[in-house]
């Protein structure tokens, strides 16, 4: 009797700590996504306003391309080595010092003299390149210990909903920031950016990381055999069934997302030569709008079924965004274009929380390596489709260069949903 009662007792306490304890977890998620919503505005008007100082500074077009080739190959690298890092020490730790990393090395740039500015740019391109990589798969990948394996959408929902309202801030206010106070203000408030970053960061709370799920972060038997990072990498790549398949599917989207980030400001052109910034910003406003409604829907069908879009909302996004894309260059009237950004803009997000919340479902111990393989293979499809892609639009449309790019990410995508569904 005595028992039972206890036993009913201590019920609503324990519905109610937990209860408590997932509202102070999402609470401090919020602040970290606030953090990191900052952090990439930097990120985004560094885009622009590096660029522009790189072409001012050099005379040069070949210039931005190297500087982006390097921020490129600096990203492919840290992740090869992030998964490894991520075994041996917090994601907290790789999160700080990925922010002061950032920070410094702007600082760096301001500080520069004349005669080194060219040698500071390259240190810039290559340490934020690597530091983005770093503080991007520490974060996805410790989501399921922050938030818990069921808030997993959600979380993922609520950062990339951060992120795409700091991309619009800062490519809209890159070009007027730069223009009214000059590049040094632009860099010291990127350098702010990611110092408010790092103290968020450093002020929470952060799980994952260090070996996360094994015995006092030992190396598991994968790491202990051979190169370091690769055994695990493409054991976790083994896990699940199709995963390989669905890190090769993310590479090809990069790909073809090299093509209409090259293309747009080309067509952009052909549609109204005296100002192409407008279809650019106001393409990418209305993309936004549609990623972050989808996100939206996400956050509330997860918090109403409790399920996640899966693996094949990743294929058929995948789909629908390619499609879109390429519809978007077709020439259709600025109001249907408009509504093609848009679709764009939320298959986008359906691809990302999906792709995001499966490659989470996979142990601790091979998360961390499985993001780290992912983010290498985003960074060298998106470098090798800008190569390829600046090549081809010397000769061919922006609809046929992004034709043909997207059309590639739509076979691949049919061929994961077909070994999917099999």
């Amino acid at each position: 009797m005595g028992s039972a009662d206890g036993t009913t007792a201590d019920e609503p306490d324990g519905g109610s700590r937990k209860t408590r304890d997932t509202a102070v977890s999402e609470r401090r998620f919020r602040f970290l996504v606030a953090g990191y919503a900052v952090s990439s505005y930097g990120t985004f008007l560094n885009m622009v306003a590096l660029n522009l100082f790189v072409y001012e500074t050099t005379g040069r077009a070949l210039a931005m391309g190297l500087f982006m080739a390097v921020r490129l190959a600096s990203g492919f690298v840290a992740g090869l080595v992030v998964g490894g890092l991520l075994a041996r020490f917090s994601a907290k730790s790789i999160m700080l010092w990925a922010n002061v990393g950032q920070g410094a090395v702007m600082l760096v740039l301001i500080l520069a003299p004349e005669s080194l500015v060219t040698g500071a740019l390259m240190a810039v391109s290559m340490v934020i390149g690597a530091c983005g990589t770093l503080f991007m798969v520490a974060l996805r990948s410790s989501i399921p210990e922050m938030v818990g394996e069921d808030r997993r959408a959600w979380a993922n929902s609520l950062s990339i909903t951060g992120r795409s309202l700091a991309m619009v801030a800062g490519f809209a206010s890159a070009g007027v920031v730069v223009s009214l106070v000059g590049y040094t203000a632009a860099f010291l408030l990127d350098m702010a950016t990611f110092v408010i970053c790092a103290v968020t960061v450093a002020l929470l709370p952060i799980a994952g990381g260090k070996g996360a799920g094994t015995d006092a972060g030992k190396p598991g038997k994968a790491e202990k055999s051979g190169p370091r990072w690769r055994p695990v990498a493409f054991l976790a790549l083994a896990a699940a069934p199709g995963l390989g398949l669905m890190v090769a599917l993310r590479g090809v989207d990069a790909f073809g997302s090299s093509s209409h980030n090259a293309a747009l400001p080309i067509y952009s052109t052909s549609l109204d030569a005296s100002n192409p910034a407008v279809f650019v910003s106001a393409f990418w406003c209305v993309w936004a709008l549609g990623n972050i409604g989808a996100q939206q829907v996400i956050q509330r069908y997860t918090q109403r079924t409790g399920k996640t879009v899966g693996a094949l909302g990743f294929g058929y996004g995948t789909v629908v965004m390619s499609a879109a894309f390429i519809a978007a260059f077709a020439g259709f009237p600025l109001a249907v274009t408009a509504l093609i950004a848009l679709i764009a803009g939320a298959a986008d997000g359906l691809t990302e929380v999906a792709y995001t919340s499966h490659l989470q479902t996979l142990p601790a111990t091979l998360r961390g390596h499985a993001f780290g393989l992912s983010a290498t293979f985003e960074n060298l499809g998106f470098g090798v489709g800008m190569i390829l892609v600046a090549a081809a639009l010397d000769r061919f449309s922006p609809l046929a260069v992004v034709g043909w790019s997207h059309g590639a990410a739509i076979v691949v995508a049919v061929v994961f949903l077909l070994r999917v569904a099999a």
